[in-house]
């Protein structure tokens, strides 16, 4: 089966043109860069295409290649940047505009995908791939008929992908074409007869069209390849009973309730065996909850408003280790109190702490160290936004200084702020921070 996103082999093999660097070590980067990616090793292959971009700044296939290592780390915002500066030093590269919309559809920007995806089949209309993504991100943004057009498109072009079928009848049911969809999903389970979610999507096709036995026997088999699939218990139930078999429905929706709890239309239809069951009671407390569900009041706004919560943030940033290696001491003392500061940090005082680093900066406003720390020791009293302002300070005065930028983008992602916060771990994971990969892994796609 092939996939909708392109292997990062696949991606390196067709975009390897040879580049012309001014300097031997750049083209030694580069290398090291590409044999890296092909191995798996995407952080250090991150590593040498930066060493490379240093060496030679104008390469384009330098930054896609980057990109395509941050995006195989899950790092879609870093990926972007890459790929704009390559399109911006080589137009004409539709592989390079196909990679961007794949990381621009990852985010959710699906009508900046539609874009990047166009104009990639302007330059190469015979891939397939290509029509395949544009009409998943013309799908996401609800034009079902756009949709329609590409996947007939990239099957013509590729009549083997199993997954542009599968799609395709999914999109003919947004159309309310159910009868369309069927041979779509028959041939899917003709070519991988394992795949439940053909069997579920042709049976919930032929309940729309009230054909509930032939609903029921595919059903059934989507159960039996998936048992855990909510939505197949659910149509199971929906046409057993209307089949008249109220018993066999009341099971596939408490199934279907455990399965997710908040499934209002479960309760609906378990509550309607209930009644034709004679449980009035059990089926006035369904009819309860199906009314209920989802009316309940939204929380107030909190300040960790991300999906980084309070103890997550404070897990995520004590991984950070201390930077606090020995200087000289000036005649100012500002790194006596620095290094005060953290024993008594350590020690378990973080208000003394806080007035050492406060004197610390005093003494020389141009102490990154001292800045970072406090921001550390701010976030970790709660105060989220003294902290992103200490970040701020260290940043600009060592823009290199990776750690920050993890800690900061951590503490943007708690605030609400998920594209800066991502943005600013991407930045680590370039400058050689490699903890950011897993943050972005779990948190920003």
């Amino acid at each position: 089966m092939k996939r909708h996103l392109l292997s990062v082999t696949a991606l390196l093999c067709v975009s390897l043109t040879q580049p012309v660097f001014s300097q031997q070590t750049a083209v030694d980067f580069f290398e090291s860069g590409v044999s890296k990616s092909k191995s798996g090793d995407y952080t250090g292959a991150l590593q040498a295409f930066s060493m490379a971009i240093t060496m030679n700044p104008d390469n384009a296939v330098s930054y896609y290649n980057r990109g395509v290592a941050k995006a195989s780390l899950k790092d879609h915002r870093g990926a972007v940047l890459d790929y704009d500066r390559a399109i911006e030093l080589n137009g004409k590269d539709a592989l390079a505009y196909l990679s961007r919309g794949i990381s621009k559809s990852k985010q959710d920007d699906h009508r900046g995908a539609l874009l990047d995806y166009s104009r990639s089949i302007e330059l190469n209309p015979d891939d397939p791939q290509t029509y395949y993504n544009r009409g998943l991100s013309r799908s996401r943004i609800d034009q079902y008929s756009g949709a329609l057009a590409d996947f007939n498109k990239a099957i013509e072009l590729d009549p083997a992908n199993v997954q542009t079928y599968y799609v395709r009848g999914i999109t003919k049911q947004k159309l309310n074409d159910y009868a369309g969809s069927l041979p779509d999903f028959a041939k899917v389970i003709e070519l991988t007869p394992k795949r439940s979610q053909a069997y579920a999507g042709r049976g919930i096709s032929k309940t729309e069209l009230n054909d509930y036995t032939g609903a029921v026997a595919d059903l059934n088999k989507a159960i039996e390849l998936n048992p855990d699939d909510g939505e197949s218990h659910f149509y199971r139930g929906f046409a057993k009973g209307k089949l008249d078999d109220y018993k066999g429905a009341l099971a596939d929706y408490n199934r279907a309730i455990a399965l997710k709890a908040d499934n209002y239309a479960a309760y609906y239809g378990r509550g309607f065996c209930r009644s034709k069951l004679g449980d009035q009671k059990g089926a006035i407390q369904d009819f309860n909850e199906a009314i209920e569900i989802n009316n309940s009041n939204t929380e107030a706004k909190v300040v960790y408003s991300g999906r980084i919560n309070r103890a997550t943030l404070d897990n995520l940033r004590n991984v950070v280790q201390e930077r606090n290696k020995i200087n000289e001491l000036g005649s100012e003392r500002a790194e006596a109190y620095f290094s005060r500061a953290v024993s008594k940090s350590k020690q378990g005082d973080p208000k003394a702490a806080l007035l050492d680093l406060n004197k610390a900066i005093e003494l020389n406003p141009t102490y990154a160290e001292a800045y970072f720390t406090r921001g550390m020791i701010r976030s970790a009293q709660g105060d989220q936004r003294a902290a992103i302002m200490d970040c701020n300070s260290a940043v600009k005065l060592n823009p290199r200084y990776a750690e920050v930028y993890y800690v900061r983008g951590i503490i943007k992602h708690s605030l609400g702020d998920e594209n800066g916060g991502c943005l600013d771990l991407s930045k680590a994971g370039e400058l050689g921070y490699n903890p950011s990969y897993k943050v972005i892994s779990d948190y920003c796609n």
